[in-house]
């Protein structure tokens, strides 16, 4: 995390909402990958179950990127042009990163 917290401009209820159901879930999800290694499980089902995480990771990530062009890019907009470069410059890194 930055040295320096930051707080999104606005977060939509239901999408948070949506996204700590879906982490609460993954967490589940990981525990249960992690008695599948402990267990000697076949490792085809393992990976079934770490594409289903990795499904919901992606899942959550899509809401976060929708709630930040929404919220935290509009508001850098209105504030100029300044300001909106450097949040269009932080939203293509952000592409960039979770492409890989």
């Amino acid at each position: 995390m930055a040295s320096k917290e930051r707080k999104a401009i606005a977060v939509e209820p239901g999408a948070k909402a949506r996204n700590q159901k879906r982490l609460r879930r993954v967490e589940g999800q990981v525990r249960g990958i992690q008695k599948m290694v402990e267990d000697d499980r076949y490792c085809a089902d393992i990976l079934v179950q770490i594409s289903a995480v990795q499904a919901a990771l992606q899942s959550v990530s899509r809401e976060l990127v929708r709630n930040h062009l929404r919220h935290c890019a509009a508001h850098a907009v209105q504030k100029g042009p300044q300001e909106a470069n450097h949040v269009f410059d932080e939203v293509v890194d952000l592409i960039y990163k979770h492409q890989r």
